[in-house]
């Protein structure tokens, strides 16, 4: 059929490993088959707890990109599995229908910058991620250890006066 649309759910390292598939990458890469790549989050899937992923093949695309979507925060955690509920859903599949791309969570690549990745179609390789690293106010940090240095050194004189007044009434009893 010269149409049509394939979607695997696959794990993660059929993404990015040597040998027979990065061979097979390429040849979906060059042949532009690749439509979509989306990372789902771990323990989705009964019987693993790995993170999995689904790659969308298509043939006859209308350009030569390749959307990749990282959904591996779109979960609800329902006891020991996480689970994509219906909201979660729709965000991957409007997102996948619309094509458009969204910071941290999606991004195009064509097939050109796919190469220059060696064929590595790991999501994280083209959707930025976020930066979750907080700023720290150096100043008031420092300020802050330095009431704390305070403090502890006056809780050590107030028991260094202590101690000399237990050790005083201490010989008063002898």
């Amino acid at each position: 059929s010269n149409s049509g649309t394939a979607a695997i759910v696959e794990f993660p390292g059929v993404l990015y490993r040597g040998g027979a598939e990065k061979k097979i990458r390429e040849y979906l890469v060059r042949e532009n088959f690749i439509d979509c790549v989306i990372a789902l989050p771990e323990n989705l899937f009964f019987g693993t707890n790995i993170a999995t992923c689904i790659l969308v093949l298509k043939k006859n695309k209308k350009d030569d990109t390749t959307l990749f979507i990282d959904a591996s925060k779109e979960f609800v955690k329902e006891g020991k599995k996480n689970k994509l509920k219906e909201r979660n859903r729709e965000k991957i599949l409007q997102t996948y229908i619309e094509r458009k791309e969204i910071k941290h969570f999606c991004a195009l690549a064509n097939i050109e910058k796919i190469q220059e990745n060696d064929y590595n179609l790991s999501v994280n390789r083209y959707v930025e991620q976020e930066d979750t690293k907080e700023i720290i106010d150096i100043k008031a940090l420092n300020s802050e250890i330095s009431q704390i240095v305070e403090k502890q050194s006056a809780l050590r004189n107030s028991l260094e006066s202590i101690h000399q007044r237990v050790r005083r009434g201490a010989k008063c009893i002898k």
